[in-house]
């Protein structure tokens, strides 16, 4: 009797664990209204059908089993969890994927998927598995250009001067926001609002979505459309538990990864002009600006953080036909 029980006991245990080898929890800082989700939607159903329901995909917003960070730590442990990741966080783990994230690197959404599919970023995404245990499933997920919020008029860097400025608490973040003339004050994107609202920021730099999102239109009062960052973001998983799917498993996730990112990034573009009408509705003064003083103040920020021979090679693999 106690060895059926035994036996009963280990079936459960090993089932328990098959079924969380199989199971892949997706977490993200943002609201189920993102494109961004509904680009994690569409990874899920595509998962899910192909493999015939043998990988399960869960999916979290609002970061509720942690922050980006926390989460990149837990797949790094082997946990089988993903996140949505842009590059500047990254670049904590692998520093030459940290310039997807620097000024007025890419000019539009080809140059993007030139680079992301190219032998340059290969080479980064296999550092950061190697070193890290973090794999890259897709890099193509294009969340918009990033823009300043403020509640006065910018037209040149000076403008800025004083201004302090929530952001991403990345180097290449920091350092940009820093060339571009205002305080740079990381802090996380939930308290963004409420930092605004009690003064303790006078200004945020976000994109359309993330500002409509999250109603930043009712803590201030002008938009100046920069570009200085596009917001491009990879989903990234544990190495560890990709490695123990069979083949067949991780090529569909791959490829589902993909052609997530770009649905995604489909919906972001169709609603920029949508969501660019309804800031206005709400209030907001959007100004569209001459970009060359932003550009020129920012080239600091390669030299700064030792991207300068990086961004040499970027430019040789988008001009390379």
């Amino acid at each position: 009797m106690v060895k059926l029980i035994l036996i009963f006991i280990l079936c459960v245990v090993s089932t328990n664990l098959a079924w969380a080898k199989n199971q892949l929890n997706v977490i993200t800082a943002l609201s189920s209204h993102d494109p961004m989700y509904k680009g994690l939607e569409r990874f899920k159903l595509l998962v899910e059908s192909k493999t015939d329901q043998q990988v399960e995909i869960r999916l979290f917003v609002g970061s509720q089993l942690g922050n980006d960070e926390d989460i990149l730590e837990q797949a790094m442990a082997g946990t089988n969890v993903a996140v949505l990741v842009d590059g500047g966080r990254l670049s904590t783990y692998q520093r030459e994927i940290g310039i997807l994230g620097a000024p007025y690197l890419l000019q539009d959404m080809s140059q993007l998927d030139k680079l992301v599919e190219s032998k340059l970023f290969q080479s980064w995404a296999d550092k950061l598995q190697n070193k890290n245990h973090l794999k890259v499933l897709a890099f193509n997920w294009w969340q918009g250009s990033r823009h300043l919020l403020t509640n006065k008029a910018i037209d040149q860097p000076e403008d800025l001067a004083g201004v302090r400025m929530r952001t991403v608490g990345a180097p290449i973040w920091i350092e940009s926001i820093k060339a571009m003339g205002a305080t740079p004050t990381p802090l996380s994107f939930t308290e963004v609002y409420s930092g605004l609202q009690q003064k303790v920021l006078d200004a945020a730099e976000a994109q359309y979505d993330a500002i409509y999102g999250a109603r930043l239109y009712e803590v201030t009062s002008h938009i100046t459309k920069t570009s200085h960052i596009q917001l491009i973001s990879g989903l990234v998983t544990s190495a560890d538990w990709f490695d123990s799917l069979p083949p067949q498993q991780q090529s569909i996730i791959i490829e589902s990864a993909a052609i997530a990112g770009r649905f995604a990034t489909h919906i972001v573009q169709s609603n920029e002009s949508q969501i660019e009408q309804e800031l206005r509705q709400q209030g907001l003064t959007i100004n569209k600006i001459n970009l060359a003083p932003f550009v020129e103040a920012t080239t600091s920020v390669y030299e700064t953080l030792g991207y300068s021979e990086l961004r040499e090679q970027v430019y040789e693999v988008l001009r390379d036909e």
